[in-house]
């Protein structure tokens, strides 16, 4: 049996925060025992010191914080009544000082770049590891510094950056803005030594290996442009490390499959719902603390259609209302072909509750025996007619009732067709909010998008529409390959990116993809009404947290990033 990585932090942080003030250190937590001096001298130390690297990964992949970052303000994801970020789901006054988001991911990424510096320099002080094992830690350390400094990099853009390890008990106060080039110059050095030096495969589930270096490093070439290096290093994690791609993308997501081999590096979070907690005091009280959100984060509040016959429970899981599709992300489907619309989204409630009502909330003069799975509330991604909607005995909402015609902006944000792959049907009970499934962070699929979009700008649509045709082939319904296949005529950037929307829907890439292709501030304002009367240019980057800013002494030379206040 394979053990997890991703236990609790497992050691004090001696240092603080990259320039914090000196109320918002991390909280210390030392349940190892161990002292500092013996963490970068021991082994056990050691080890523990780059597990809880690891862990930052936590307050980003299936957090509400991250979702909203990575996510929300694209053309495929709009804000629910429950978002409790509508700025950055929208761009709505979008400022440094009212999204506590940005102060959580920021806070705990450059924690983890403290904490990647700082073993980096001291993992030659360790006395009980071989020169092997000195290279391998420094290797894994260096992979997640180039993990951690790409989502601070394209988050904030030129912000503060530094490889130099923070000596303990000095608090920085001061911040440089640093090029965007030099962070990858850092990155692509980091991502090249891990190539080089980690193992092939490790017996710890969620430790970075070879492939997981260089499927990242297939992303960061594609991000930076240099699509002949992109193409090459996707088709060696293709062609190289065993990896398939699951035969039913609907297994992809089913619980008891989730450590399947077409799962590069994943987020793996313990059964054991104690050993998800993270621990420091940044995580805000009352979130779903260490574990898995996002099983709640995409779904309607289907116990609100009627209550009477419709109630929570643990397989039509914990509605929290956060975020809704575009009508740009439904359209993107056709269903009769493409069984990843059904594979990903919730589109029939049925009866939980037996009882005499009224069960089309649209007439409810006509009431009805429901009996224990019949059908309660139905989603179109359609348009249908009042008369054949009114006519039901249950309540439809199509696309009339849920969006407005003229403007696309939803008129109604409860109920709606609901992403439903990150549930957790293993929860104890209804109302529980932690979820126990891994978050995949780089699956196999994504290659073969890379290699296309790749093969695209190197001017080759017919090899494009190859790797597309090998991800449309798995996704199509039972006789429909043929159906789903293209040809080089419809590879088009857009139609890339449409894609990777179909395939990749809520895996936290989306905002990333269209900053990549420069399509984020054109496919906002085409194809998402409601942040497309706020968006701007300089969107393309997320403010700076009023807190570092306050916090910094230079204050001269550390400013807000440019078009916000």
């Amino acid at each position: 049996m394979k053990r997890n990585i991703n236990t609790v932090l497992l050691l004090v942080l001696a240092g603080a925060v990259v320039f914090t003030s000196c109320d918002k250190k991390l909280t210390e937590y030392n349940p190892s025992g161990l002292t500092p001096e013996a963490t970068y001298t021991s082994a056990k130390g050691f080890d523990a010191l780059v597990n809880a690297a690891y862990t930052y990964t936590r307050f980003w992949y299936g957090k509400e914080e991250g979702y909203s970052l990575s996510e929300m303000g694209t053309d495929i994801w709009t804000n629910g009544t429950g978002d409790v970020f509508p700025q950055l789901s929208r761009y709505d006054n979008l400022q440094g000082s009212n999204t506590s988001a940005l102060n959580l991911e920021w806070d705990n990424f450059y924690a983890a770049i403290y904490l990647c510096n700082d073993g980096i320099a001291k993992v030659g002080d360790v006395t009980d590891y071989t020169a092997a094992q000195k290279t391998t830690r420094e290797a894994e350390l260096r992979f997640l510094r180039a993990f951690y400094y790409w989502h601070i990099v394209e988050t904030w853009g030129g912000v503060h950056f530094t490889t130099v390890a923070t000596p303990a008990g000095v608090i920085e106060s001061t911040a440089n803005k640093t090029p965007v080039d030099q962070f990858y110059t850092q990155i692509f050095a980091d991502l090249d030594f891990a190539v080089k030096n980690l193992p092939k495969t490790s017996g710890d589930y969620g430790r970075a290996t070879i492939p997981v270096a260089k499927a990242f490093l297939a992303r960061m070439y594609l991000t930076r442009g240099m699509n002949e290096q992109a193409l090459a290093m996707a088709n060696d994690v293709i062609n190289n490390y065993g990896y398939q791609l699951v035969p039913r993308y609907a297994d992809l997501w089913n619980m008891g499959n989730l450590k399947n081999k077409e799962v590069i590096w994943a987020v793996d979070y313990s059964t054991n719902l104690s050993n998800n907690d993270l621990a420091t005091s940044a995580f805000p009280t009352g979130h779903s603390r260490g574990s898995n959100s996002g099983h709640m984060l995409f779904l309607q509040v289907y116990d609100q259609v009627n209550s009477a016959i419709l109630q929570r429970d643990i397989p039509n899981g914990r509605p929290f209302n956060r975020y809704m599709p575009t009508r740009t992300l439904l359209n993107l489907f056709n269903e009769n072909d493409d069984s990843r619309y059904e594979a990903s989204f919730q589109t029939v409630w049925y009866c939980n509750k037996a009882a005499r009502a009224a069960g089309n909330t649209f007439n409810s003069k006509d009431t009805n025996d429901f009996k224990v799975g019949d059908t309660v509330c139905f989603t179109s991604k359609n348009t249908l007619t009042a008369a054949s909607m009114n006519a039901k005995r249950y309540t439809t909402y199509d696309m009339s009732r849920v969006y407005n015609a003229t403007t696309g902006i939803p008129s109604q944000r409860r109920f709606y067709v609901s992403l439903k792959k990150f549930k957790d049907s293993t929860r104890a009970g209804f109302n529980e909010a932690q979820s126990v499934r891994d978050v995949f962070v780089i699956r196999l699929a994504e290659m073969h998008l890379i290699a296309a979009e790749a093969q695209f700008k190197l001017n080759k649509p017919d090899l494009a529409a190859n790797y597309l045709n090998t991800i449309r082939r798995r996704a199509a319904m039972p006789g429909r390959e043929n159906a789903m296949e293209i040809t080089a005529a419809d590879v088009s950037l857009d139609f890339i990116l449409d894609e990777r929307a179909r395939e990749l829907a809520g895996e936290q890439l989306r905002w990333f993809d269209l900053k990549r292709t420069n399509k984020l501030i054109d496919r906002v304002t085409r194809l998402n009404p409601d942040a497309a009367q706020y968006i701007k240019s300089f969107h393309t980057v997320r403010p700076i947290p009023q807190s570092q800013l306050d916090a910094v002494t230079n204050k001269g030379e550390f400013m807000q990033n440019e078009g916000y206040q």
